[in-house]
């Protein structure tokens, strides 16, 4: 078999460039690494993998701690990550939790078995127990979407109390008054966020709080459906409803209309995420635009400096409100 020796040689480079412009090909100038490439083609050199990961100490795999694969969003994340990945040289290990600790802790524990360099956390937990990284150490992590508050390691976030006030804003500046709220999970951080955003909103614009326009979800389409139903039995119904997913958007949309009322004639509805069935929602939702793809991008790539030994700053993404045709100004 051809060794590293004979590219280096074909190369007219040293071993140690041919090492450096496999294993690291951004820190070798353009022209090195074309002439190692070309000489690696040209002496049909294999390198072993094994071996440059025994010497490396990495395995060039990351672990993604995904709440749930079922959802939209969370998908659009999961392909972000997948491309920016492979394109850094990466394999991903996709781990669907549905939100379980224990198991969350068992994948994160592949890091500390060398079986994984570090872990993409989709939630607000940390999978890593104090006997692998003491308080105070660096963790191979990033959290990513809903994030902990102080979080151990870096995050990448979208300001999500003022987008909430800014759809609800959106909602008060057609007129409306008495807007229903169909949240998320009750531990979730994003649930919180978005609430207080809301509230935000209704204070700054001398809109008394109503508790009893406030329902409960989890980001699911039949959480929002049920949502729904209670908020247009209310004796005085609400004349908007903002959701905190469009999932649930979506699932509340259907029991308005099976109830024989028209959106957004009778109820407008907004919905967070803008996730690719909510421009083809009937009729089309107004909604929060996340960067989701971005997110799992940004992610792995502040991965790997933390991987690297770099420092890395906290990241909070843009967002945009999407205005269409579930929203309109609030009949007399």
């Amino acid at each position: 078999m051809t060794n590293i020796r004979k590219v280096a040689e074909l190369a007219g480079v040293s071993v140690a460039t041919v090492s450096r412009a496999l294993k690291s090909p951004d820190i070798v100038s353009p022209t090195t690494r074309e002439k190692v490439l070309k000489a690696v083609d040209q002496a049909g050199y294999k390198p072993n993998l094994m071996a440059v990961q025994f010497r490396s100490q990495r395995t060039y795999n990351l672990v993604v701690l995904v709440p749930t694969i079922a959802n939209t969003f969370f998908a659009r994340v999961i392909s972000g990550i997948q491309e920016a990945a492979q394109e850094r040289g990466y394999g991903v290990l996709l781990c669907n939790t549905l939100g379980n600790e224990a198991m969350e802790t068992q994948y994160a524990s592949l890091v500390s078995t060398r079986q994984a360099d570090g872990v993409i956390q989709l939630r607000a937990f940390n999978p890593f127990s104090e006997k692998a990284f003491p308080a105070g150490a660096v963790l191979p992590m990033i959290n990513a979407c809903e994030v902990l508050d102080d979080a151990p390691c870096p995050t990448v976030k979208l300001d999500n109390r003022a987008a909430a006030r800014e759809a609800t804003e959106h909602l008060i500046a057609l007129g409306h008054r008495r807007i229903g709220m169909i949240k998320g999970p009750r531990r979730s951080p994003l649930t919180r966020d978005r609430e207080q955003g809301y509230q935000d909103a209704l204070s700054a614009a001398g809109i008394p709080l109503d508790e009893s326009l406030l329902c409960p979800g989890d980001f699911t389409p039949l959480s929002g459906y049920q949502a729904a139903e209670t908020l247009i039995a209310l004796a005085e119904r609400p004349s908007a409803i903002f959701c905190e997913s469009d999932e649930m958007a979506i699932g509340a949309i259907s029991r308005i209309k099976e109830a024989g009322l028209q959106i957004p004639e009778d109820i407008s509805v907004a919905g967070f995420d803008d996730i690719a069935f909510a421009s083809y929602s009937d009729p089309p939702l107004t909604t929060i635009a996340q960067p989701a793809e971005a997110f799992g991008r940004e992610a792995v790539a502040m991965l790997i400096e933390v991987l690297e030994g770099r420092q890395v700053d906290n990241l909070v993404l843009p967002y945009t409100l999407v205005s269409r045709a579930s929203t309109a100004t609030c009949r007399p």
